[in-house]
């Protein structure tokens, strides 16, 4: 087998060949994503890592001196993983020069605060817009052209139908993940990448160039309909309603196949940006294939009705049209949510049909911090990142108080993923009590309010079953009752609560819990005024 050959299967297969003291090359495993039970997760180094992340904000990573405090504030703040973009326009300033220097300084800084980092690749498009690719691209409308709308005046959006556009994008993106390779290969500090940023249309219902309004006649490519035969049964019932109302045609053009409406323009564009994107990220894996996700910025209202153009970005990744994107970019492998509001709602829409749930922006706010709990818990996330920490002071103190128990758990939160032993919870005043299935028993969780110590405004926790009648509880302000769901004894009685800490990944317990600690022997209490982790041993009787 030829090198280059041999070169190209070992990076299909997530290995890197890189050169050892210079002479010889060694398979090294880079970041991947493993499939562990039911759960996917995310392997660095040989080991399941949980990303507990924060993403700076757009500009900063264009200025070492502005991005070092922000990066030192971070691993202050107990975050692991920083999310920081990589500009088209300081990547390639002029066509096929290269400026890597941002690049390898964000890398070095982020090492030096011992975190790993999560590129954000801003090229064609960001926030729907294309406000980041490089000046000659932006003023070369002939040859990289824009999305028009209905009128024909054109839209600050390059045109996912145009190859040029898609062509220059992916170059700069194979370069970027190529040089990676060479300075990261073998650190391991880049986790993985997002291509592109928020995608879709606005405020027009698609693209109407004439490049675009071609395709929307044309037949739908047979590829994308021996998809949805071959995958009917397991389509989303967004998506599957929408085929369905319209007849489940197998051929025809767009119209036909998918109806007349603005359901149809959102599944035209969103297989334009997923073909598009697919290219960028093909290219890119084809140097170094870390895993890639895109992101959705999701609208306010996700109902059919709501989702009418000018009220989000028509084509993006969001729920009724992942069948679409899975269909056309299988290089992604990962569909992430912007998750602002209505976060409990939200997360199972991106944890369906084998996709895991990693939401690489949220809210920054004290929410923010409890809603880490419930999508670790519920979901299995492969990590959370709240945006822009080093603007909300307030924000990052709840973040880091809440990173800094998650980072203890995290070993043991990773060992039971996929295994449906795993619970979390977030309660407020709208919601004081909860009962939750957590592998053997059912959880009778509620605000626990008491006169010496504070009732935070979310109370939170996650609880893991670690043996046949074993649980790890961490979180603060609630109570937990546990009722047996096999057979046998119905009660359950707590036999011992210790109060403790875990040092790299090992149990080291404090206090041994009784009286008004355990509510008399009715169940745990965990404080409210600051994050505890428990260890309880639970036994049964009549």
């Amino acid at each position: 087998m030829k090198l280059r050959t041999l070169h190209s299967f070992m990076l299909l297969c997530g290995f890197a060949l890189l050169p050892v003291h210079g002479q010889t090359n060694s398979a090294i495993a880079i970041p991947h994503l493993e499939t562990r039970g039911a759960a996917t997760q995310l392997i660095v180094d040989g080991k399941p890592f949980l990303v507990l992340g924060a993403e700076v904000h757009n500009s900063s990573t264009s200025s070492l001196p502005y991005t070092e405090p922000v990066l030192a504030g971070y691993s202050s703040q107990h975050v692991n993983t920083a999310l920081a973009a990589v500009t088209w326009e300081m990547l390639e300033p002029e066509e096929g020069k290269f400026d890597f220097s941002l690049v390898d300084g964000l890398i070095q800084e982020a090492r030096r605060n011992k975190l790993r980092l999560i590129l954000l690749w801003f090229g064609s498009w960001k926030n729907g817009v294309s406000t980041y690719p490089p000046l000659w691209v932006k003023t070369d409308l002939k040859r990289f052209p824009r999305a028009l709308d209905k009128q024909g005046a054109s839209l600050d959006i390059l045109s996912p139908f145009d190859d040029a556009n898609s062509d220059a994008d992916a170059r700069a993106f194979a370069a970027l993940m190529r040089h990676i390779r060479a300075v990261d290969g073998d650190v391991h500090t880049i986790l993985m990448i997002q291509v592109e940023n928020e995608v879709g249309i606005f405020p027009v219902a698609r693209d109407y160039s004439a490049a675009a309004n071609e395709a929307f006649e044309r037949p739908v490519p047979k590829e994308l309909l021996n998809y949805l035969k071959q995958h009917k049964d397991t389509l989303l019932p967004e998506f599957r309603e929408i085929w369905d109302a319209a007849g489940s045609k197998t051929s025809g053009n767009w119209r036909d196949v998918f109806g007349a409406g603005d359901a149809t323009d959102d599944i035209f564009m969103a297989w334009s940006y997923a073909r598009y994107i697919e290219r960028v990220a093909a290219a890119g894996k084809a140097e170094y294939p870390l895993p890639m996700f895109v992101n959705a910025a999701l609208p306010e209202n996700l109902a059919p009705e709501a989702l009418k153009p000018g009220n989000y970005g028509i084509g993006g990744p969001l729920p009724r049209v992942l069948d679409i994107w899975k269909a056309e970019a299988p290089h992604l492998d990962i569909f992430s949510p912007d998750l602002y509001i209505d976060f409990d709602s939200r997360c199972p829409l991106y944890h369906r049909n084998g996709n895991p749930l990693f939401i690489p922006e949220m809210q920054r706010d004290a929410r923010a911090a409890s809603n880490f709990f419930y999508a670790l818990g519920q979901y299995d996330a492969i990590g959370v990142s709240p945006f822009g920490l080093e603007s909300a002071p307030a924000g990052a103190v709840e973040v880091g108080k809440s990173y800094e128990v998650l980072a203890q758990m995290a070993p043991v939160i990773l060992a039971n993923q996929g295994k449906g032993v795993i619970g979390g919870v977030v309660l407020d005043k709208d919601l004081p009590a909860q009962k939750l299935r957590v592998g053997d028993y059912t959880l009778d969780i509620e605000v626990a309010r008491h006169w010496s110590f504070a009732t935070p405004e979310f109370p939170a926790g996650i609880f893991v079953q670690t043996g046949p009648d074993e649980f790890i509880v961490a979180g603060r302000g609630i109570t937990v009752a546990f009722t047996p769901n096999t057979p046998g004894a119905p009660i359950a009685g707590l036999a011992q609560v210790d109060d403790g800490t875990f040092v790299n990944g090992n149990w080291v317990a404090g206090r041994r819990l009784n009286g008004d600690e355990i509510l008399s022997g009715k169940g745990l209490r965990l404080r409210g005024d600051y994050y505890m982790i428990q260890r309880v041993k639970l036994y049964r009787y009549r």
